[in-house]
């Protein structure tokens, strides 16, 4: 029996549902639980005790602890259990690892690389009582190597976008002059990109929103200047946001997991041009000769200096979108991701 832990709740069959019409990308989550017949758990109608709200102050929220606690009296040896991330992947592996006939345990590792990550793996014997270890990013799997996992027991992943829902399509803006877009916030750097750009004869058009007001405003500057905007975008009016834009930025602050990939593989999928700062994280992606142009994170100088060598050079840019678009469909495709981890979840 295949099951997934979801680390927060989603209605995937609403999402399959509205993705078959067209409405937003679909889920691989939930073509990984048809592939393979899984049921999904996730972390919410579970009563949640006090000793869930006591683990929860060493790592993941009370909610996980008590899917968790609920697995753990479900699951034995015929059972294999994915976990879409650490907060749900370490309680499971916590109270089912703990088990003499436990189930088999995968977990996907999205930021793992930090005090209290290596904290909860040592404290709990992490690296005994998971099966296998999946991440979409090298240095987070180089982490784990130094804390004793064998190099069979990991699965590099490469990320993946919906490329039959971000794709090449005709531009619906009676633009007068050039569009940048840039999207999300995770680690994003909208200072840098509004330093480079507040001058320049150019639309700067961001989609980047969250509740934490502490969040937005490290991101953005105090006040935007006069060429840019930030405004939510419906996902249809994203993709057409894409395919308006002459280029593709993405502004993030160093970081070890792969802040600013799902955008920059987005993008690449509607065959954008794209400039990206580099970072630790995106540096298995950005090996890719061609696919995009590289500046250094924090250089607004060398981010003008790009953004403008692509905006004066079309046939150049068009050559990069071009390069981006046939990595994207070829190697970052949701049936190819899908495919390569129903595989290896067979495999255990």
């Amino acid at each position: 029996m295949y099951h997934l832990a979801l680390g927060r709740p989603i209605d995937l069959e609403s999402i399959a549902h509205d993705a078959e019409v067209g409405l937003c990308p679909r889920h691989v989550m939930w073509g990984i639980s048809q592939r393979l017949g899984a049921t999904i758990h996730q972390p919410s109608g579970h009563p949640v005790s006090l000793f869930d709200k006591i683990r929860s102050k060493i790592s993941s929220r009370p909610e996980n602890w008590a899917l968790a606690r609920q697995l753990s009296e479900q699951l034995d040896s015929n059972d294999t259990i994915f976990c879409t991330g650490e907060d749900v992947g370490i309680p499971i592996a916590i109270l089912c690892g703990a088990k003499p006939n436990r189930p088999k345990i995968a977990v996907f590792f999205h930021n793992i690389d930090r005090p209290r990550g290596r904290l909860v793996m040592k404290l709990f014997r992490l690296a005994d009582k998971i099966d296998l270890f999946v991440s979409n990013a090298s240095l987070q799997l180089d982490f784990l190597r130094n804390l004793g996992v064998s190099e069979s027991r990991l699965l590099m992943l490469p990320e993946q976008t919906d490329t039959t829902f971000f794709s090449p399509g005709v531009s619906t803006s009676n633009q007068q002059r050039p569009i940048i877009a840039s999207v999300g916030l995770e680690k994003r750097d909208y200072r840098l990109l509004a330093e480079a750009t507040a001058d320049l004869d150019v639309d700067v058009k961001i989609s980047g929103f969250s509740k934490d007001a502490i969040a937005m405003a490290k991101a953005f500057p105090e006040t935007l200047p006069a060429n840019m905007s930030n405004k939510f975008y419906s996902l249809p009016d994203l993709v057409q946001l894409y395919r308006d834009a002459d280029l593709v930025a993405v502004t993030v602050t160093e970081n070890k997991f792969c802040a600013g990939l799902t955008s920059m593989l987005e993008a690449m999928a509607c065959q954008r041009p794209v400039v990206v700062t580099k970072t630790q994280g995106l540096a298995d992606y950005l090996a890719h000769p061609g696919i995009a142009t590289v500046v250094n994170s924090g250089d607004a100088i060398g981010l003008r200096s790009a953004i403008e060598k692509l905006l004066n050079n079309p046939q150049e840019a068009q050559a990069q979108a071009r390069c981006g678009y046939k990595l994207a469909i070829e190697e970052h495709n949701s049936e190819h991701y899908i495919e390569v981890l129903a595989a290896r979840l067979a495999s255990l």
